[in-house]
């Protein structure tokens, strides 16, 4: 039995629970969370009205606190509650509270949007450059602020974070301080484009070949799958994605519905900076997407291909994609390798069978060339004929 303020929305929370499939034994622990969401509530003496994001994010840090059991806790199941509580207009009679937004900060929230609609970045990235952004910020003095922000400062900010992280992390800095910079010389928040003071980093490392996996080992992670069981059709679907039409892992969990011309034959793929890109539909990916559709893909009114296994189920993540791949090498016992190792593999391939390099770049949607003759180097056979012959001994120079 449910009390506290949050009693009368039990009935109409476990319908909603049935709605988004939740099996029975689920709904039963997410109730049980609810119970506990309610008296906690009342012990605060707060009404329904008055629950938040801000109040489930504290409700959870009280459970884990108190030691709870990671299974006795999920924040979707409250999400889904908050939900509930928003359509029947219960949450609108709170108040809101409003918190002054420093100009720092709203310069940060343009420069996102910029970088959301204008850049067309993903959101992974967005993040990272202004989290960069907002620590560029941090370390100005107050007194002058970025408007008097010099190129001496710039470099000096580069130089601290090189000292503290890695090669590859200060790369990253860089490219989003950069950013920054061009924007705010843009907006007229500053004089002058400072973004060349943000020195490259360069770091010393081995140019390898690009690799993939063998064919015997591509052929062992697609015979791991289990696809008598759905999530077994789906994580086979997931890697002939990735062997057949070399996609990124983002593309992949960002796949639609309505990205998929059966008739024609044809797969819209959706690349970096919002790039649509249209391929052929081999048969083998799409008698593998048809199968998880048909005998393996939850019954929602969702519009994404590929979705979690489990109740409420939401689209799939971009890790979710390398982590299956990871599994299946488990499975197959060859050597883990990432999501990307599957693109090169069929990178690989199309070069050993004489492809040009220039359709090689047209099906992995490389904006340049110069990202696609990383795999001229693979052709080792049709590089000897380049290589000069070793002189021998005694042989005029």
């Amino acid at each position: 039995m449910m009390t506290g303020p949050l009693a009368p929305f039990g009935d109409a929370y476990r319908l909603e629970l049935e709605r988004r499939r939740y099996t029975p034994l689920s709904s039963v622990s997410q109730l049980r969370q609810v119970g506990r969401l309610s008296d906690w509530l009342d012990a605060r003496g707060l009404a329904a009205a008055e629950l938040t994001a801000e109040r489930v994010d504290e409700f959870m840090a009280f459970q884990r606190a108190g030691g709870r059991h990671r299974g006795g806790w999920s924040r979707p199941g409250l999400v889904c509650l908050l939900e509930l509580l928003g359509d029947r207009g219960v949450l609108g009679a709170a108040v809101e509270v409003t918190l002054p937004v420093s100009p720092d900060e709203r310069l940060l929230e343009l420069f996102e949007r910029y970088l959301l609609v204008e850049r067309g970045l993903v959101t992974g990235t967005v993040h990272g450059y202004v989290s960069h952004a907002r620590r560029f910020l941090a370390s100005l003095d107050e007194a002058g602020g970025l408007g008097a922000v010099t190129a001496g400062e710039v470099t000096a900010a580069v130089l601290a974070q090189s000292a503290a992280v890695s090669v590859s992390a200060t790369q990253n800095f860089v490219a989003g301080l950069k950013s920054f910079l061009r924007f705010c010389f843009v907006e007229g928040v500053v004089d002058i484009d400072l973004s060349q003071a943000a020195l490259a980093i360069t770091g010393r490392r081995r140019s390898s070949l690009p690799r993939g996996i063998s064919r015997s080992d591509a052929a062992a992670l697609l015979d791991s799958c289990d696809r008598r069981t759905a999530l077994g059709r789906r994580d086979f679907a997931l890697i002939v994605l990735l062997l057949r039409l070399g996609l990124r892992r983002a593309e992949v969990a960002g796949l639609r519905l309505d990205d998929i011309d059966w008739r024609a034959g044809e797969l819209v793929v959706r690349g970096k900076g919002r790039r649509l890109d249209r391929l052929p539909l081999p048969p083998e990916v799409g008698e593998a997407i048809a199968a998880y559709l048909r005998r393996g893909r939850p019954v929602t009114d969702r519009r994404d291909v590929f979705l979690q296994a489990r109740a409420p189920f939401e689209p799939i993540a971009a890790g979710t994609v390398a982590s299956t791949v990871r599994r299946a090498c488990r499975r197959a016992g060859i050597a883990e390798v990432g999501s990307h190792r599957l693109r090169h593999t069929m990178a690989c391939d199309m070069v050993a069978a004489g492809v040009a390099l220039v359709e090689i770049g047209e099906v992995l949607r490389h904006r340049s060339l110069q990202s696609t003759a990383i795999y001229a180097r693979v052709d080792v056979e049709q590089l000897r004929l380049l290589a000069a012959p070793w002189p021998l001994s005694g042989s005029p120079r």
